[in-house]
């Protein structure tokens, strides 16, 4: 059964101090969503432990922008998969490769919080149904838009187009570059890493294996 996946969100309780704070938060931000302003003070505290100023002008709005970043880039949460795919699945007789190559994708590592993107690769074979084109570059974008390892997401683009159109197989290829090794600890510029699930034919098949390998490097 396809379950959305939910965010749970952060409360805060006031004290009734009257010193314009209540636990530490800026009265100003408890006229906002509450997980909204729990990032922006988290990212104000953050700025301050870090030697900045949160109230200069060139960071004031930070908070703010940041958790308006986040609605954004993390929208994988909130994405109800049933409704992604809005019935656009079709009767269509034909049983070879479909796939949709060079879909561009970014996500954010939960290690470090840190981005990492590059291009997945998916094909199915069909037993009966086809799916809509649009939909894929989804399903890969709601895998992608929550804190992640790229070797998870693979696999859940994978189950997911396994489980909706029930193909004879189902692979899918991710590269990625990850910040985290560019900008920190081995800090190497140009790696890449490539992932992959292969499920049904794709797993068994190894010459339709190898197509579909071929057919992602052209």
């Amino acid at each position: 059964m396809l379950d959305a996946t939910k965010i749970n969100g952060f409360h805060i309780i006031t004290n009734g101090n009257g010193n314009g704070k209540s636990n530490g938060y800026h009265k100003d931000l408890l006229t906002k969503a509450p997980e909204k302003a729990a990032i922006e003070e988290a990212v104000r505290t953050i700025l301050a432990n870090v030697g900045e100023d949160p109230d200069r002008d060139g960071l004031v709005g930070t908070p703010n922008r940041i958790a308006r970043m986040y609605d954004e880039i993390l929208a994988g949460y909130h994405v109800d998969p049933v409704k992604l795919v809005n019935g656009a699945l079709f009767d269509v007789d034909y049983g070879e490769m479909v796939l949709v190559k060079d879909i561009e994708y970014f996500s954010m590592c939960e290690h470090h919080m840190l981005p990492f993107f590059g291009r997945a690769h998916v094909a199915y074979l069909p037993s009966d149904k086809v799916i809509g084109l649009s939909k894929i570059p989804r399903i890969v974008d709601m895998f992608a838009r929550r804190l992640q390892v790229q070797e998870r997401m693979t696999s859940q683009i994978a189950q997911m187009m396994d489980e909706i159109l029930q193909p004879r197989g189902v692979a899918v290829m991710v590269e990625g570059s990850h910040m985290c090794s560019m900008m920190r600890g081995v800090k190497k510029e140009h790696p890449v890493m490539v992932t992959t699930t292969m499920l049904g034919d794709f797993k068994e098949d190894k010459e339709l294996r190898e197509d579909f390998l071929r057919q992602v490097r052209r």
